[in-house]
């Protein structure tokens, strides 16, 4: 799995607006052509899931990406309708990960996950959630269910996973998402107007953006992180910390001072 995926959080709910979608459509592409794979989004996004499918769907890319998506709501049934709503919108007859988005009925819907994933509806199953006060509960899923994925925010800001989360889930062979890993924009807002140190170009970073994600998917039990942006310059910068080398962890340790202060 290619370790920069791409999050629809705001960025794809735009309506049918020609306008605002074409970015979104060179986003994509972008995307693709630069060997990004993983697209998320979930019904609780808007219009994420429609538009995502229908730009999948006109570039020709629907069965090059690896989908993922969710179920937030409550009840067996009502989970199914949204699921089978999810797979319209997106235009798929299998969806790649389906996670219960921020644990909502979970015990419910991964039953239901895991009878889809038997009949071949889906390939792999997971959790999600944003929040550091929910880590506890994210933990305790983990220990007793069987997931393949799970979803969680990690950034240099956030580091809450790294003594909880992260280690259950490199026991336990599960991979993990990095969700919020530029804390939704904010980490590069304060970053504004501040030179990149001179050592970001020893792993090839010229852009705090770079720098930070390199942060984030350099931690070995990451698999992937989903910075959401509807602008391709953005989308370029944010795709350029797949390449290069990786920092050491006394590098990341250095990468968070700097960003942090602490």
């Amino acid at each position: 799995m290619p370790v920069i995926g791409l999050g629809t959080w705001r960025a794809f709910d735009v309506g049918h607006g020609q306008s605002a979608r074409a970015p979104l459509e060179r986003c994509v592409a972008e995307f693709e052509s630069l060997g990004g794979r993983l697209i998320d989004t979930s019904p609780m996004y808007g219009w994420a899931e429609e538009v995502a499918g229908e730009i999948l769907t006109s570039l020709g890319l629907r069965d090059r990406m690896f989908i993922a998506t969710k179920v937030w709501t409550q009840g067996r049934e009502r989970g199914i309708g949204q699921m089978r709503e999810s797979m319209r919108k997106l235009r798929v007859d299998r969806i790649d990960l389906m996670q219960v988005h921020n644990l909502v009925d979970n015990t419910t819907h991964l039953d239901t996950l895991r009878r889809w994933k038997a009949e071949g509806l889906i390939r792999y199953i997971g959790v999600t959630h944003y929040s550091d006060r929910s880590h506890a509960d994210v933990a305790r899923v983990l220990r007793q269910e069987p997931l393949d994925f799970v979803q969680i925010n990690y950034s240099v800001a956030e580091r809450a996973v790294e003594q909880s989360i992260l280690p259950i889930a490199a026991d336990r062979g599960v991979a993990v998402i990095a969700n919020r890993p530029l804390v939704a924009g904010a980490a590069l807002g304060s970053l504004a107007g501040r030179p990149v140190p001179e050592w970001a170009s020893e792993i090839g970073c010229t852009t705090w953006s770079q720098l930070l994600l390199k942060f984030v998917v350099s931690h070995p039990a990451i698999t992937c992180a989903i910075p959401a942006t509807s602008n391709p310059d953005h989308l370029l910068d944010n795709m350029q910390a797949a390449f290069g080398r990786m920092p050491d962890a006394s590098l990341r340790e250095q990468i968070a001072r700097a960003a942090t202060g602490r």
